[in-house]
């Protein structure tokens, strides 16, 4: 059994920067892929990164390529989501989520929401000037 607690959510400004951070604990992180989804007030929950706990290959959905970095700490079990030039768009409760398997390539189909076995609480960042 997999447990993920996140951390990192904050109140910023527009253009500032924010690293999510998500602890796991109860089992080693290469036998899953981590992504982070997020949930905006009155919207559906999407998948914003992913990425594989063995090889570190990483996705990220269209809109957030280039500003949003995910990786990983295999020795401490967690994994990041570093943000920058936050937006009012980016708003939303931010989620961790463990898929348990043996994955070889990482693409848009590794991390969907129904497949997620584990998930976090979440966290919460809110961009507002």
């Amino acid at each position: 059994q997999l447990r993920l607690v996140e951390s990192g959510g904050a109140s910023v400004r527009p253009g500032e920067s924010l690293t999510l951070s998500c602890a796991a604990s109860g089992a080693p992180l290469e036998n899953y892929a981590i992504a982070w989804f997020r949930q905006a007030p009155g919207k559906e929950r999407e998948g914003v990164s992913c990425i594989l706990g063995r090889l570190g290959k990483a996705w990220y959905m269209d809109s957030v390529k280039g500003r949003f970095t995910i990786s990983r700490d295999s020795a401490k079990s967690t994994v990041s989501l570093h943000i920058n030039s936050l937006t009012p768009e980016d708003t939303a409760r931010y989620y961790c989520a463990a898929r348990r398997g043996y994955f070889e390539d990482i693409n848009h189909t590794s991390c969907r929401l129904r497949d997620m076995n584990f998930w976090g609480e979440g966290t919460l960042v809110a961009v507002s000037s």
